[in-house]
């Protein structure tokens, strides 16, 4: 067993892997090749930044450039409205909003929201609240201004809670208890222990159905994520992980 996990680890490398996920992670899915390139998720991260604001005004998505731009951040936007009737902010107060960091996203990532919203919908989700988009790399960068991955490319999203239309919060920390390693979706899945607990593991499996996102780690994934559901889109992988 300790080589088979030496084996894997070495393979998430050689796959560019983040680094959390290159412990051998045993929900790990790599798909065959047609699968990957038939998903949003990989549709989505790999489309140019003039295909994705021609998708933003296609579907008439409420949007505006960030400004000044971020570094790393190829498609820098702000929302400026609603997606399916989903709001999407910070939990920052409403009068910091519109200036933090925290709400910028690449144009990318607000496309795969907006398939995320259609769901959310169907949930009868009004509003998402996340902890960040951007944020800015926590260690040095060869070069800064160089497209980033992740939460400094403004390509992942932290997301701490979700209300419905009937006011009813469905917020990770207090209801999604924690048990690391624990599987997510699919059989063999965690029995949750309340009705919010399964209704969020639901919009998880549904979402991971869909191959919204190449990455979906939740309060299953380690202490770090025991608060918020962390969905991310990478350009170029092949591989997808909900844990």
């Amino acid at each position: 067993m300790p080589r088979l996990r030496s084996l894997l680890a070495a393979l998430c490398l050689a796959l560019g892997l983040p680094a959390e996920t290159r412990a051998a992670n045993k929900y790990l899915e790599i798909p065959p090749e047609a699968d990957v390139r038939a998903s949003p998720a990989h549709h989505y991260a790999n489309m140019t930044n003039a295909e994705a604001f021609a998708e933003l005004d296609r579907r008439k998505i409420a949007y505006e450039h960030a400004t000044p731009p971020r570094p790393g951040v190829r498609a820098p936007i702000r929302l400026r409205g609603p997606l399916h009737g989903v709001h999407i902010h910070s939990s920052l107060p409403p009068a910091e909003r519109a200036t933090t960091p925290y709400e910028i996203l690449d144009a990318r990532l607000a496309l795969v929201l907006d398939d995320f919203c259609a769901l959310l919908a169907r949930h009868d989700i009004v509003e998402i609240v996340h902890f960040t988009m951007y944020r800015l790399p926590s260690g040095r960068s060869e070069d800064p201004d160089a497209p980033q991955m992740r939460h400094p490319g403004g390509m992942a999203i932290d997301v701490g809670g979700l209300r419905k239309r009937n006011g009813q919060w469905l917020s990770i920390g207090p209801q999604w208890p924690p048990a690391i390693g624990a599987r997510t979706c699919g059989q063999g899945a965690r029995t949750m222990p309340s009705r919010s607990a399964r209704e969020l593991v639901s919009i998880v499996c549904e979402a991971a159905d869909l191959r919204l996102f190449h990455f979906m780690l939740t309060p299953h994934f380690d202490d770090a994520h025991a608060d918020h559901l962390h969905l991310e889109i990478k350009p170029g992988s092949k591989w997808f992980l909900v844990n």
